[in-house]
């Protein structure tokens, strides 16, 4: 194992001899190995070991544990503490997301204190064959479907040649302690139901469905160099950088111009489901508009033209309000959020009270454009702003001043007047968002 796993981090250059790197210790079998397995190859290694506080006395356990092992192969042992569940409730993220977030947060910045090379994490074959399977239940793309990578910047994977049971067999044979963590056996997570319940089923038709779907991903690796080199060149002949023109006539002349708008979007933060609209925009007349958390696209008529918030900001246009935003934040005019989930709902123009579980965060805020369209406060069916403002005889120059707060591409507040009906507190309401302008 020694030998196959060095052959790998050469072969794939993620490591120079003796280099310093960063391991994530958790203290199951398969970061105890990892750490002992580059130790052996003569890294110079860095135990670095999260607790999260998910698990009761097993989170204590593993940490002690952690520390002990870190110091039986004499390698420098760092940890932290974190309060996951408070900052998954801040963040309006699940727990594992945030736990994974704060995890690599924090390898990276130990990375950087210690001037180490890599940050070193376990997965193996078994968890690349996991993800393509998760990744096919979600709907995924070609790049969904090729695993795991042996980097991500510099976050390398030096145990992706291996196997769980290669893992196992190594702990044995070197007599490697490690201790199991209780939360892998659960079904209710995903991907333990793909682990313990899909991959024994698929088994049962194909006892070498580990080997077969590792072949799949290398097969359709080779292909996605094709198809990735083939985008990036039709991008430069498409795309112009400088003006922010997308030229809708060569986009049109592509197999797939939905394709190529969304390799070319998606780097722009736009959704799948966005790009879908954009797609069916193309022969629209000029002036829709979409949005992204980093930037606005327009349709013109012979091109998208693309700029980013951060250049509307300097026009006085666009302000992004983020999900974990509260306090007093200075826009246009001072505006006070709350986020609260013991609220009273009042019913004052100046103060939007919101479910702050039916928003999509980041919140964009902007002047109001003809064709804009909401359902106010109280109404059934949608009503044009511009004829919501004729109905309560709001001059001109005080329409050029009047802001939409939007969530998604959806005005959930007409700023100073009246918020949308669907974004309402209501009795199911477990969260409010409460924006007052002072």
């Amino acid at each position: 194992m020694l030998q196959t796993v060095k052959r790998y981090i050469e072969r794939n250059n993620l490591l120079k001899p003796g280099g310093k790197v960063v391991v994530g210790l958790s203290g199951g079998a398969d970061s105890t190995v990892l750490l002992s397995v580059l130790c052996r190859l003569g890294y110079d290694c860095l135990a670095a070991h999260g607790n999260f506080h998910l698990r009761a006395e097993e989170s204590g356990r593993d940490e002690r544990f952690s520390s002990e092992f870190a110091a039986s192969l004499r390698v420098p042992f760092f940890r932290r503490d974190f309060d996951t569940r408070t900052v998954a409730k801040e963040s309006g993220v699940s727990i594992e997301m945030a736990a994974r977030n704060l995890r690599y947060g924090w390898f990276e910045e130990l990375r950087e204190n210690e001037n180490a090379a890599a940050i070193a994490v376990a997965h193996h074959r078994d968890d690349s064959v996991e993800t393509l399977l998760l990744n096919l239940i979600r709907g995924t793309g070609i790049r969904g479907l090729t695993g795991i990578k042996p980097r991500n910047g510099q976050l390398i994977r030096p145990l992706l040649c291996v196997s769980k049971a290669n893992i196992l067999q190594y702990a044995q044979t070197e007599k490697l302690p490690f201790v199991d963590d209780s939360s892998n056996l659960l079904p209710e997570f995903t991907r333990n139901k793909i682990r313990l319940q899909v991959i024994p089923l698929l088994k049962t038709l194909n006892p070498s469905i580990n080997e077969a779907l590792l072949q799949m991903m290398y097969n359709l690796n080779e292909a996605a160099r094709i198809y990735e080199a083939e985008i990036e060149e039709k991008k430069k002949t498409v795309y112009n950088k400088e003006s922010g023109r997308i030229h809708i006539p060569l986009l049109k002349t592509f197999p797939s111009p939905e394709t190529l708008l969304f390799e070319l979007l998606k780097d722009f933060g736009f959704g799948k489901e966005v790009i879908l609209d954009i797609h069916k925009a193309i022969d629209s007349q000029s002036g829709k508009t979409f949005y992204s958390g980093t930037h606005r696209l327009v349709k013109d008529r012979d091109a998208f033209l693309l700029t980013s918030h951060e250049d509307e900001k300097e026009k006085g246009k666009i302000y992004l309000i983020q999900s974990g935003e509260t306090g007093v934040i200075n826009l246009p005019f001072q505006m006070e959020i709350t986020c609260t989930d013991e609220f009273t709902v009042q019913s004052r123009e100046h103060i939007a009270c919101l479910d702050k579980d039916k928003l999509r965060f980041p919140l964009l805020l902007r002047k109001w454009e003809p064709g804009d369209k909401f359902i106010p406060l109280g109404m059934k069916g949608f009503q044009k702003l511009s004829d919501f403002f004729t109905n309560r005889k709001i001059s001109k120059p005080q329409k050029e001043r009047i802001w939409a707060l939007l969530s998604g591409e959806d005005i959930v507040w007409v700023v100073n007047y009246r918020i949308d009906d669907r974004f309402k507190i209501d009795l199911h309401t477990k969260n409010a968002y409460i924006l007052r302008i002072l």
